[in-house]
């Protein structure tokens, strides 16, 4: 296995941003193994599989092809980039992130994407399930009014409509869930770099975790 980085963090907090751009600060392949599991949602819900169906749903899991080329997530060879973020699919994801043999199998897919590349992983469970000797390992964090704003932004951005209050419900219940998951509960790993991205801009939050990856001291701001 190669370098890893991972980056992981509650539902908004900055982890799929900071990551596509970390990644190409670096030269390395960015995983968004968020994409991964929006994917099977989509491809369970086209199948109409009863989403409390643990059977059939690894069943389905086990037997698609899910890859992300740069910029891109290909379902079975499809490109589903863009049908993969409705809020849909984002409240429909909570299932096949509880079942444990999807996540096996994703977990599996994970792995070999990083034995062929240098790799900045993102997600929930990165540095403490999937890539527990992970190179530097970080956990984004923010305040849930700030979360919330910058979802609800992205929704916007796509043209959904949905009111910022109900944003920030589906994050406080699903910060509730991924803390109390039985399988790979969110939680920073013992060794991550814990950031607080609440007020800072991009470039800050990259910037900071570019130099601890890199071995470059913080600038002395006085």
């Amino acid at each position: 296995m190669r370098k890893v980085v991972t980056i992981d963090g509650p539902a908004g907090a900055g982890k799929s941003t900071v990551a596509r751009l970390l990644a190409s600060r670096l030269g390395w392949r960015l995983l968004d193994t968020g994409a991964m599991y929006r994917a099977v949602t989509l491809a369970a819900i086209r199948a109409e599989i009863d989403l409390a169906n643990e059977d059939a749903l690894g069943t389905l899991a086990e037997g698609l092809a899910v890859r992300l080329p740069p910029g891109e997530v290909l379902l079975n060879g499809e490109d589903v980039t863009g049908l993969i973020r409705t809020v849909e699919i984002t409240r429909a994801s909570r299932y096949l992130a509880d079942s444990p043999r999807v996540r096996a199998q994703l977990v599996r897919l994970q792995r070999e994407f990083a034995r062929e590349n240098e790799v900045v992983a993102e997600g929930r469970d990165q540095g403490t399930v999937v890539f527990p000797d992970a190179f530097r390992k970080f956990f984004l964090t923010a305040t849930l009014a700030e979360r919330a704003r910058r979802r609800h932004a992205e929704f916007v951005l796509r043209g959904e409509a949905i009111e910022l209050a109900a944003v920030e419900r589906d994050l406080r219940e699903r910060d509730e869930r991924d803390a109390a998951r039985a399988i790979a509960p969110m939680k920073a790993a013992d060794d991550a770099h814990i950031l607080d991205t609440t007020g800072l801009d991009l470039d800050a939050v990259v910037g900071r975790i570019e130099r601890e990856i890199v071995g470059e001291p913080e600038s002395d701001p006085s």
